[in-house]
């Protein structure tokens, strides 16, 4: 089975991103999809980097352990919110920590708004960041507006049919470029 590394990288009071990272690891298990694991960043409490980990003299242990489960998952979902256009400084500071774990991973990406558009206005710079990196962005996106209304505090969909059927595309094409990638490597 594939596993799949779902990032949450808010780490404001109060998030609601948090709430479809969560709706994404129950839809992948239950539908017998992936395994799925949250990495919360506001567990980690990461400083700012000075240097990517592969250069660091003495890396964190949490940075470590933070870099194996991106190694060892077969595609990423990143769970973002919009902060004025851009996406948090904690996935910033995520993905330029790491630099080998990105280079040919899918990674799909979902954004998340309080507002009509779901988060739109992050795609192209965060595409461009992990473009950068040599990971795989996935061409399907999953953009959640009104996020209040969409999920409640524990991540379950105010209308499950339709949030599940955007989810077999969404997850589908990541499982499919996850195919793909192990086509390319073997």
């Amino acid at each position: 089975m594939k596993k799949i590394a779902i990032i949450s990288p808010s780490v404001r009071k109060g998030r609601k991103s948090h709430r479809v990272a969560l709706w994404f690891r129950r839809y992948l298990e239950e539908n017998s999809l992936a395994m799925a694991e949250i990495i919360d960043l506001a567990e980690y409490a990461f400083p700012l980097f000075d240097e990517r980990l592969k250069m660091q003299e003495n890396p964190l242990p949490e940075a470590l352990e933070l870099a194996g489960k991106i190694r060892s998952a077969d595609g990423v979902i990143i769970v973002t919110p919009e902060y004025n256009g851009g996406y948090p400084a904690s996935l910033k500071n995520v993905i330029d920590l790491l630099t080998d774990e990105w280079r040919r991973k899918p990674v799909a990406i979902s954004t998340v708004s309080d507002g009509p558009f779901g988060g739109t206005q992050v795609i192209t710079s965060l595409q461009f960041t992990l473009w950068k990196t040599g990971a795989w962005t996935v061409p399907a996106m999953f953009p959640v507006p009104r996020v209040d209304e969409a999920f409640d505090g524990e991540g379950l969909p105010a209308d499950p049919e339709a949030m599940g059927k955007r989810a077999a595309r969404f997850t589908g094409e990541l499982i499919r470029c996850i195919g793909a990638q192990s086509l390319m490597n073997d």
